[in-house]
């Protein structure tokens, strides 16, 4: 029987059904198991979240005396269907095999490596050359292999671009998101490379816009926009005459601005109608182009990102968004933060189970106002002091400042 509590009032051998709110504020990838660890109960109590729901026919029920009910909420046999849970992480993940200061370097070399190669063949397409999309496997199993190390090292790199090589390290990062989402929701490895190549490939119709158009400083004119409108079918129309591209890239870069609710790009797809492999093109495109600078605007923080893509309704495939954010973190590397005792922080790597506690790196302190000595703390351990309890808009704080915290060596060369 599922009955609605106080997480305060949660105890060890409850079953946890559902935390009340918006899964971006759950400390766990998954709801629906027993609580059996102290630190998962500490988590669940310290997260904001107020109010749970608990299956006492799975496990234990509240204490005796029962605790008062809360007003109004009687025992009821489904929880409500407003709780977007995030779904759990298929047995098919693997875990990552290279620590990710690791595998930075590694991801920086194949970053340089990748936009070279993007812009080879954007100058090759400029000419009316042919597109052999062959040509890039290669390039995309170095990169596969790198996410599948570790998937954040070359997503977080991958993002760090600036105005002027946005075209082309946009494809790059779009590659690198798509591996990585496509491992996430558990994808064979010759899927994840499927997804990565349509996802290297997705924009080749920008290669045909006119420049002054495409690196604009300023809002395009309602006619510069229908220009760039036509970049997916021009795409396509270009993968389609060089003749090697699969049929996941050539869907990925026709329909990756459409929409599940029909507000989309170039048909006006709506729901089941775009394919899976288009509905995660279209959560990687958006995704790195809201959280990268360009040519006119300026990057939004990760982590803001997010939180405004959750807002956006009937623009993303729900399942997939949610599958996403698991693949990233809730909180992506990057992200500014401020912590419980005042300090801000830079996000330096995600935790292997939970979303809402991260690696950070503390750097000033708002009670003096002053630079701290930067210091690494792992808010996922058990003796952890210390939690995030908001974004921190970046104010004063240059991106290049940010991301020398997190990312170090890895930003130079």
């Amino acid at each position: 029987m599922l009955k609605k509590i106080a997480t305060a009032d949660l105890r060890l051998g409850m079953h946890l059904h559902a935390l009340e709110g918006p899964w971006l504020d759950h400390p766990f990838w998954r709801t629906k198991f027993v609580l059996a660890d102290a630190a998962d109960l500490s988590a669940v109590r310290t997260s904001g979240v107020t109010h749970c729901w608990i299956d006492s026919s799975k496990g234990l029920d509240v204490a005796a005396p029962a605790a008062p009910a809360t007003p109004g909420v009687k025992d009821s046999p489904t929880a409500p269907a407003s709780f977007a849970e995030l779904p759990d992480p298929p047995d098919t993940v693997p875990a990552p095999s290279v620590a990710f200061e690791e595998e930075l370097a590694q991801a920086a070399r194949l970053c340089r490596k990748s936009k070279l190669a993007v812009q080879q063949l954007f100058g090759e397409l400029r000419m009316g050359k042919a597109l052999n999309a062959e040509a890039f496997q290669p390039l995309v199993e170095e990169l596969a292999a790198s996410v599948f190390r570790n998937p954040g090292a070359l997503v977080s790199l991958a993002r760090l671009k600036t105005k002027d090589d946005y075209s082309y390290m946009h494809s790059v990062a779009v590659c690198a998101l798509m591996i990585a989402l496509a491992r996430e929701a558990g994808l064979g490895a010759a899927a994840c490379r499927e997804a990565g190549l349509a996802g290297l490939l997705h924009d080749v119709g920008k290669a045909l816009m006119p420049l002054e158009v495409l690196n604009k400083p300023g809002k395009l004119t309602d006619a510069e926009f229908g220009v760039m409108r036509s970049h997916p079918a021009r795409g396509h129309a270009v993968l389609l005459e060089g003749g090697t591209a699969g049929a996941v890239a050539l869907d990925v870069c026709l329909h990756h601005h459409e929409r599940v609710d029909g507000r989309g790009y170039p048909q006006g797809l709506t729901g089941d109608a775009i394919s899976q492999m288009a509905r995660m093109g279209a959560i990687c495109d958006v995704y790195d182009a809201i959280s990268s600078n360009r040519p006119y605007k300026a990057a939004w923080d990760p982590a803001d990102s997010i939180s405004r893509m959750a807002s956006w309704a009937g623009h993303f495939d729900p399942t997939l968004f949610a599958v996403f954010v698991r693949s990233l973190g809730i909180y992506p590397t990057g992200s500014m933060v401020r912590l419980r005792s005042g300090r801000l922080a830079v996000v330096v790597k995600q935790h292997a189970t939970n979303l809402t506690a991260p690696t950070v790196k503390v750097f000033f302190s708002t009670r003096s106002n002053m630079p701290i000595a930067a210091q690494q703390i792992d808010l996922a351990r058990a003796d952890a002091s210390d939690a995030i309890t908001a974004r921190e808009p970046r104010g004063d704080w240059s991106a290049s400042q940010l991301d020398a915290l997190w990312a170090g060596d890895a930003l130079r060369g």
